[in-house]
């Protein structure tokens, strides 16, 4: 048997260790040691992590219109509401001061109703014809019908029960239906209410 030469043992140990030279380095393109992702594919992730992080700066800009255009909504949609409410209290006053207006009307008329009925007493038996106080009494009537005032209530009317108060009643064979035959006491009305009903004598038929 021939022993192995001691020579080659010592120059294989003696071999010099690889230099920065004697390192591959690999082509572009090409995987890297230990990985399977070429270069080019790394470039792409990082350009779009770089767009996700350009993204993740720009949201909170997008959050701020977002808010202001939500927070704009409610104060439009509170100012609405403000102003149906304001038109609504303008028309209850306005109404409310109407028909104050209306009632304090009627009483001052409802008052003189005892001379209204006075002039109309005289004036059915003559005594203001001829006379100066007739110029007075017309003038009175008319000053009280621009405050809405209107006398009603003339015989041969059909009796109505919600504008005239019976006080006679009678019966004949002359009438088809429930009649006025006499206005005792007419009636007066402020617009479409009925400040006092019309006094009256009522005839039906048999």
């Amino acid at each position: 048997m021939t022993a192995p030469a001691q020579g080659s043992e010592d120059f294989a140990d003696e071999r010099p260790p690889a230099g920065p030279e004697d390192v591959l380095v690999p082509e572009p393109g090409t995987p890297g040691p230990g990985t399977g992702t070429p270069q080019g594919e790394s470039e792409v992730h990082a350009e779009h992590a770089q767009a996700v992080e350009e993204q993740t700066v720009t949201d909170p800009a997008e959050a701020l219109t977002d808010a202001a255009v939500a927070l704009a909504a409610d104060l439009r949609s509170d100012l609405q509401r403000l102003q149906a409410e304001y038109v609504n209290y303008r028309k209850r006053v306005e109404r409310d001061r109407d028909v104050a207006r209306t009632s304090a009307v009627a009483g001052v008329l409802e008052a003189l109703l005892p001379v209204l009925d006075d002039i109309e007493l005289a004036r059915q038996h003559g005594d203001l014809e001829g006379g100066p106080f007739a110029a007075i009494s017309e003038k009175l009537e008319q000053v009280l019908g621009r405050f809405g005032l209107a006398r009603y209530g003339s015989a041969g009317e059909e009796f109505d029960p919600s504008v005239h108060e019976a006080l006679m009643l009678a019966h004949s064979d002359e009438v088809q239906t429930s009649t006025v035959t006499q206005v005792l006491q007419p009636g007066y009305t402020v617009g479409e209410k009925v400040l006092r009903a019309a006094r009256v004598a009522v005839t039906d038929p048999l």
